[in-house]
């Protein structure tokens, strides 16, 4: 909530000197400060089945889960300094071949609380439409 009152009061104070393009910036800001608290809500209160957005670096890529549907895995640290997995469903959406340790990435998905932080999944299209879209980013480009 901290993060959201202060990019806001950012957004305030700082609008009337910037063109269109810099408030604009300054709004997507603030909308990422607030999603960023809806994940670290979800984590502090042990929550699942959230939808949340957020991002972070990649701190270490793990082999592909190849049973069922197969999953590209890595772990991302937030700005908080929790972490979380992220479980990218690459039969419905593209693989991010070119990851690194260290790279980061914006993710919209459900979140599944564990008592390691937690895994960030649905970050993919649903084919039959029933649960919202989730997405991935990463150096400009979206994996959906």
């Amino acid at each position: 909530m901290r993060l959201l009152f202060l990019a806001l009061l950012l957004i305030t104070t700082t609008a009337h000197s910037l063109d269109s393009s810099g408030t604009h910036q300054l709004r997507e800001q603030a909308l990422a400060a607030q999603s960023q608290d809806g994940l670290l809500r979800a984590i502090q209160n042990h929550q699942s089945n959230v939808q949340v957005s957020g991002s972070g670096r990649v701190i270490k890529i793990l082999p592909d889960d190849n049973s069922g549907s197969r999953h590209q895995k890595f772990i991302l640290r937030i700005a908080t300094g929790n972490t979380i997995l992220i479980a990218h469903n690459i039969d419905l959406a593209p693989r991010i071949s070119s990851l690194r340790e260290g790279d980061s990435v914006s993710f919209h998905g459900e979140f599944e609380w564990n008592p390691k932080g937690g895994v960030v999944h649905w970050t993919h299209h649903d084919p039959q439409g029933r649960h919202e879209s989730g997405w991935l980013k990463h150096n400009g480009q979206l994996y959906q």
